[in-house]
């Protein structure tokens, strides 16, 4: 059971549920139904749950050369390609079956889209080119969106807002990680952003950049009268402030300041939400 957790990365996958959860309550326009609230959550995660296993059984032999993946139930042997496969296919399956049936057919065809990112696009990318991180964020950024869909019946172009701030919040999520693994995908032959700028200054500044992108783009629900002035108010004091934490991370490149990003990203998404959800209109 817990290779299987492993494999399918349930703690990641919480992330999405939060998500979705919120994408759907800011898309209903009437009374919250739990269950159908419920089954958009689960089918979302379940979706991931599969991209999570597919992404292992193709970079298996890439996760061998990592310290922080080198236990992982494919790499030990303790699963092997056509059980992760099944579970991967599986999973999938099952996740776009629920959203199609207990949902939508537009929150199923996210989903799907939200897969076939990650799993045909961004994951072989990942051994190419520094821009994977980038092209990684889009399907991470799908799942508000599969959850407005899911309560709201369609993709409006308001429910762009939440796909934008979910795109630049991940930015200078993974720049963090990537700068404090960075000699493990050295080691693996990631060409990651961090690995092939040595100096770490471009990762500084892009850090930065798209951190202050989150200050303009998180006050977007309040102009498109999603949500009350409050939720604007804070939302800049919430960007301003992860914007300072990537400037110090920018001018001291530091192993401690790039933790510290990445614990105020882990911050800065929960809040921002839960602000959201509690002033719409």
């Amino acid at each position: 059971m817990n290779d299987l957790l492993v494999l399918t990365k349930v703690r990641l996958n919480s992330l999405v549920v939060f998500t979705t959860a919120g994408g759907y309550y800011m898309g209903a326009t009437g009374p919250i139904h739990p269950l159908l609230m419920l089954n958009a959550c689960i089918g979302t995660a379940l979706v991931a749950s599969g991209a999570a296993a597919f992404n292992q059984i193709h970079e298996r032999d890439v996760d061998r050369l990592m310290e922080r993946t080198r236990h992982r139930p494919m790499v030990q042997g303790r699963l092997g390609v056509g059980q992760a496969n099944a579970w991967a296919y599986g999973l999938s399956a099952l996740g776009t079956l629920m959203l199609w049936l207990g949902a939508n057919p537009l929150a199923a065809a996210l989903a799907l889209a939200t897969l076939l990112l990650y799993v045909v696009v961004y994951t072989p990318l990942k051994t190419r080119s520094s821009l994977a991180t980038v092209v990684g964020a889009v399907p991470g950024a799908l799942p508000p969106m599969i959850g407005w869909a899911a309560s709201h019946g369609s993709a409006e172009f308001v429910s762009w807002s939440l796909f934008a701030i979910m795109f630049f919040w991940q930015l200078p999520h993974f720049l963090a990680i990537a700068w404090m693994y960075r000699e493990d995908y050295a080691r693996a032959k990631m060409p990651m952003l961090p690995v092939i700028d040595v100096d770490g200054a471009m990762t500084g500044r892009q850090a930065v950049v798209y951190a202050a992108a989150l200050v303009p783009t998180s006050v977007l629900p309040m102009i498109f009268g999603l949500t009350g002035r409050a939720y604007g108010i804070g939302a800049l004091v919430l960007g301003i402030t992860l914007s300072v934490v990537a400037m110090v991370f920018a001018m001291n490149r530091s192993r401690e300041n790039a933790r510290t990003l990445f614990l105020a990203s882990i911050t800065y998404l929960p809040l921002l939400l839960i602000l959201m959800a509690a002033s719409r209109r």
